[in-house]
């Protein structure tokens, strides 16, 4: 069936990109290094597909090939090596955020940017960020690293807000993964890989099939399975090595592990399909099933000092608990020298109405905190065309991502003696439903008309944990700590589910007013049940004064709505404050909670934005430069506030309302509106390819400089620490340097990246970055079919400065923020077989 290229990938959309493609116009085969022909985009596209160079907004075309050439699996970590202004980091320590990172583009929030699939809104993931750092705080957006590069024909980043064109969340941009369409064919790919320090160790296994459906269409399966071993860069942390030191022998060393989790039986399935029921008509849709065990740290609990467990006057005598309370007290013991009295622990040890939990962690305790991931999605539609001029397209989605939590090695301490150790603390579920039709008209070569609405459900659920991972225990009452310590458990009154429904119309217009002059318009109106309709707009266009140089720009409005989990979720977790030299248990509540409405809290609102870019192309044969500045103001930007201390009456008021962990909060925040940013930056994209040294080269650059800054604030609910969060938690100015060359079956790979400094709060300073970051790779195809490939990332094994706090404070030799990482060099070796 030969529709237009609009509607065969782009419908749901509305209007078009720029240019500005990372070495869209010399994409490499991963397996003969021969080049392609430049690649079309179609995201954001409504009428035919164009050049990147002739988009009206920057568009970065990243092909299945630059993944293959990595050797990561994990999509985030191979779309940071290749878009400019894209950041994520390990999170060994954060919380939900171990167990889905957060990603940034452009310096904003993870769910400021839209994630398609095949031109189809991605679902959400069901983690909400309590911990990013600052600029991830609170947000809740799409897990990319549940797609399989396998799975990819290409990828296109639009690096420009399109709220006018796909509705909420896309402010900072929109990925658009579009699943290989191949219906013959296969290919299988094994590799191994392992950090240089030993530890790391990862495998994964992955495969494309391309099958006919009938004779008028195509069936396309990838999957990967991979698992990855825990690392570890910690250094001892003084508390625990002074414990050793006074004789404490049951002290791990490290007593806390800083590295990246451990990810056990991930996988990932996609399917893409296609038929032609006449020559006007195809049904299409794609599918995927994705699951993982992701298991990471968390802090160390100290023997002698930590509160609520070990401790109730910081670390002056243990905590012992009365089983049988009006009976005879039970002996104190003092702590002298990191020393409990020997003689008092034993006669505590000796009565079974008295209880320490140094019985049973005579050398504290680090708990282990992760959650079970469940993905699956379903894309169906129906498209056609009427006539020559008209194209049409109706599709349904349904997408769900479950995060079942659990956490080991830790105890609910009010229960005493009869603690589990291991809880269930529930889980998040995140589903949503998405209903489009769209239709196009072209009405000549010149002018292209579309217009269309959507339908979309969405729901938040939580579901409550094991009764131990919450309830009050008998010892509450003596200054024992309720609920599993380090991450507590939904409990009966926090649960629930939340839905929000929304719709919208919009329109479009392309219109070529003279050959090298193109004018793209959309507006767009949506209407949410919760909080009324919003009206966006964009205008963007492209002029060509002649076959080397053309410039660009857009102005759009946009907006991004609250999910139901931010106006509705609560969650408490542990953290280490630098400014006191403890861990503090911190919780989040609803803006509406009435704790929170007595310290500014308010029903959430969307945000709003506005974002201007200008920018130019030039085209020199083989060698083409985009250039592109963007400005983005968001008013009445959604994040959670500052750390409040709680009084008393807050604390029984939270217990009340179902936090039942309150009692030992130090600290809470809530959800605001309360500020306003503006983003501004550029981004440079070069590249250029020859016949070179007697072989094929190609050479990119990419280039970002990002710099946001806090433009409006209410002091009462945001201060200046989460206000440096948000200006410095990543680095302003990031580079890489990518180039490869081949002769014959022999292709070699080499870039250099380099990253700006960042602020990490945890550690309570800033670094200076500036590190120089080298991967190399060698490919060599043996057959027409077998291919080895060996490599390396940070080639020359570099770290970041170290944590000079890290001894004195968590135990952290590095920052967990690292924009490149902190374990070092990591090698690979690959063998890819492909089936003709």
């Amino acid at each position: 069936m030969q529709l237009r290229n609009s509607v065969l990938a782009a419908m749901g959309l509305a209007a078009p990109l720029l240019f500005g493609a990372v070495d869209s116009s010399l994409a490499q085969d991963a397996g003969t290094g021969s080049d392609t022909v430049e690649e079309l985009v179609v995201t954001g596209v409504r009428g035919e597909a164009r050049s990147a160079t002739e988009s009206t907004v920057p568009v970065d075309v990243i092909s299945a090939a630059e993944f293959a050439n990595q050797g990561d699996t994990d999509l985030s970590n191979l779309l940071r090596n290749v878009v400019p202004s894209y950041n994520v980091n390990a999170q060994p320590i954060s919380d939900a955020a171990t167990i889905v990172r957060p990603a940034n583009l452009r310096g904003l929030a993870p769910d400021h940017t839209l994630v398609l699939v095949n031109g189809k809104r991605r679902h959400r993931a069901a983690v909400i960020y309590w911990i990013g750092n600052g600029v991830a705080d609170g947000a809740q957006g799409p897990d990319i690293s549940a797609i399989p590069a396998s799975a990819l024909k290409q990828v296109e980043v639009l690096r420009d807000g399109a709220s006018a064109q796909y509705g909420s969340d896309a402010i900072a941009g929109v990925m658009n993964f579009i699943l290989n369409d191949a219906n013959q064919g296969a290919n299988l790919e094994a590799r191994y890989g392992g950090y240089y320090a030993g530890d790391g160790a990862s495998y994964a296994i992955s495969g494309n099939l391309g099958l006919p459906l009938t004779d008028n269409g195509f069936a396309n399966f990838s999957f990967e399975y991979g698992e990855s071993d825990p690392t570890d860069r910690s250094i001892q942390r003084d508390d625990a090595a002074a414990l050793i030191a006074a004789g404490n022998t049951a002290v791990n060393n490290p007593a806390q592990v800083w590295g990246s989790p451990e990810l056990q039986d991930d996988l990932k399935t996609f399917v893409n399909w296609g038929v032609d029921l006449t020559p006007s008509l195809e049904l299409y849709g794609h599918g995927n099933y994705v699951s993982k065990t992701a298991i990471g740290g968390f802090y160390f609990r100290n023997p002698n000092t930590r509160s609520g467990v070990f401790s109730a006057d910081n670390g002056e005598s243990l905590l012992i608990g009365d089983l049988t309370p009006g009976t005879t007290p039970c002996p104190t013991v003092t702590i002298t020298d990191n020393v409990p009295d020997p003689t008092a622990l034993a006669a505590v040890n000796a009565d079974p109405n008295c209880f320490s939990f140094q019985e049973m962690f005579p050398g504290g305790f680090t708990p282990s905190f992760g959650g079970d991931v469940t993905d699956y999605a379903a894309v169906a539609g129906l498209r056609g065309s009427v006539g020559e001029r008209i194209d049409w397209d109706l599709s349904a989605g349904y997408g769900s991502n479950r995060v079942d939590f659990f956490i080991t090695n830790t105890v609910n301490a009010s229960l005493g003696p009869d603690t589990p150790t291991t809880f269930d603390p529930g889980s998040y579920i995140q589903e949503e439903l998405n209903v489009n039709f769209d239709v196009v008209y072209e009405l000549s070569e010149t002018l292209t008309f579309a217009a269309g609405a959507e339908y979309r459900d969405e729901t938040f659920e939580i579901e409550a944990g094991q009764v131990e991972s919450w309830d009050f225990g008998p010892l509450a009452a003596q200054g024992f700590s309720a609920a599993s310590n380090g991450f507590p458990g939904f409990s009966d009154q926090i649960a629930g589910s939340w839905t929000r429904s929304n719709h919208a119309l919009y329109g479009a217009t392309e219109w070529r007013v003279t050959d090298p002059w193109q004018v793209d318009l959309a507006v767009r109106w949506e209407d949410f049940e919760d909080f009324g309709t919003t009206t966006n707009g964009k205008v963007a266009t492209n002029y060509r004064f002649n076959d080397a140089f053309a410039i660009r720009g857009s102005w759009s409005t946009g907006f991004r709505a609250p999910t139901p989990g931010q106006s509705n979720a609560s969650n408490v977790t542990t953290q280490f404050d630098p400014a006191v030299g403890e861990l503090v248990n911190q919780g989040t509540i609803p803006s509406t909670n009435p704790v929170a409405l007595l310290r500014g809290g308010e029903a959430l609102e969307p945000e709003e934005s506005q974002n201007l870019s200008f920018g130019a192309v030039l085209e020199l044969g083989n060698f083409t430069l985009t250039a592109d500045y963007y400005i983005i103001e968001v008013d009445d930007r959604i994040a959670v506030s500052q750390d409040f201390e709680l009084t008393p009456e807050e604390v029984a008021a939270l217990v009340a309302s179902g936090v039942t962990s309150a009692a030992n909060l130090q600290t809470f925040r809530f959800f605001t509106n309360d500020f306003d940013t503006e983003t501004k930056g550029i981004d440079l994209v070069a590249t250029y390819g020859a016949s070179l040294f007697g072989g094929e080269s190609s050479l990119s650059l990419a280039f970002n400089n990002n710099q946001t800054e806090v433009t409006r604030f209410n002091p009462d609910t945001l201060n200046a620490s989460r206000i440096r969060q948000l200006e410095e938690g990543l680095p302003e100015t990031r580079w890489s340097l990518t180039g490869t060359q081949s002769w014959g079956p022999l292709r070699l790979l080499a870039r250099v990246s380099q990253y700006d400094g960042w602020y990490d709060n945890e550690d309570g300073r800033a670094y200076d970055g500036g590190n120089f970051i080298f991967d190399a790779e060698v490919a060599y195809n043996v057959s027409r079919g077998l291919t080895f490939i060996l490599g390396a990332q940070n080639l020359f094994d570099e770290y970041p400065d170290e944590n000079p706090g890290g001894a004195a404070g968590a135990g952290n030799r590095y920052s967990q923020y690292t924009p490149f990482g902190f374990n070092g060099g990591f090698w690979y070796g690959r063998m890819t077989y492909r089936f003709d």
